[in-house]
């Protein structure tokens, strides 16, 4: 594994150039849309679901939000916010991979949500809305995707009103207990269940490798205070295996 330069970032181990990185994240999504939540089940024994709802609870989203559901996929989020918000308020349902949005529009309807869910394909480091738009941002399970975390941080600030809050769920740096078995399974028996249920062991590689790669709680903390964030504080989830870190604009 190499040390990017300015003009190459990581992709999992991999060092890729910079303006590559955007396009191979889309790719294994692209690979794995179909059977996303699929996996999701299986490769977390379907505790996946326990912690969106637990960063559902957390977001106390009221009648009349507007709420940011970033990397939003398959919309899990997005679905318990648009009942959350009522017909006064407003959630979009954001993601860079238009494989994942069509999931997302897909289980929408499905759910009978509509009205008030607005589906919008964008960049996180480059959000097209205005300053001061939404009560709530939430993030699960992409930052670690993004090639330029710092811009995204900033960008969700910048949208974010004053007094608003930002939410990011992402794997994180398990305690030293459970490493060892936890990294046998990423490395060993994640990539087969991968070939197994959608026949691309290559995206779970890079899945276990881009955890491996993504800043632990501290540093993300960090990352958020650097970026404007306030009253930052993070939880960790499964032992660390997930972190769910919160911050304001005051």
């Amino acid at each position: 594994m190499t040390v990017p330069n300015d003009n190459s970032t990581h992709f999992g181990y991999k060092t890729v150039p910079t303006d590559d990185k955007a396009g191979m994240v889309r790719g294994v999504f692209d690979s794995v849309a179909n059977r996303y939540d699929l996996m999701n089940d299986l490769m977390s024994a379907g505790l996946h679901r326990l912690w969106k709802r637990y960063t559902i609870d957390q977001a106390a989203i009221r009648p009349g939000n507007v709420v940011l559901d970033l990397a939003g996929g398959t919309g899990d989020l997005a679905r318990a916010f648009a009942r959350r918000v009522g017909k006064d308020g407003h959630v979009i349902l954001a993601d860079i991979n238009a494989a994942m949005l069509r999931q997302g529009r897909r289980r929408l309807i499905d759910a009978g949500v509509s009205g008030n869910v607005t589906i919008a394909q964008v960049d996180a480091q480059n959000l097209p809305f205005e300053d001061s738009t939404f009560d709530c941002i939430t993030m699960a399970f992409g930052l670690r995707n993004v090639t330029d975390k710092d811009a995204a941080l900033a960008s969700m600030f910048r949208v974010l009103k004053p007094g608003g809050k930002a939410m990011i769920l992402e794997f994180s740096a398990p305690n030293k207990a459970i490493k060892p078995a936890y990294d046998l399974y990423s490395f060993k028996i994640l990539p087969k269940l991968g070939k197994l249920v959608t026949d691309d062991p290559d995206s779970y590689q890079y899945l276990a490798e881009s955890i491996r790669m993504h800043p632990d709680q501290e540093t993300l903390k960090s990352m958020m205070e650097s970026a404007g964030f306030e009253r930052c504080r993070f939880r960790n989830l499964a032992a660390g295996i997930v972190a769910l870190h919160i911050g304001y604009r005051i």
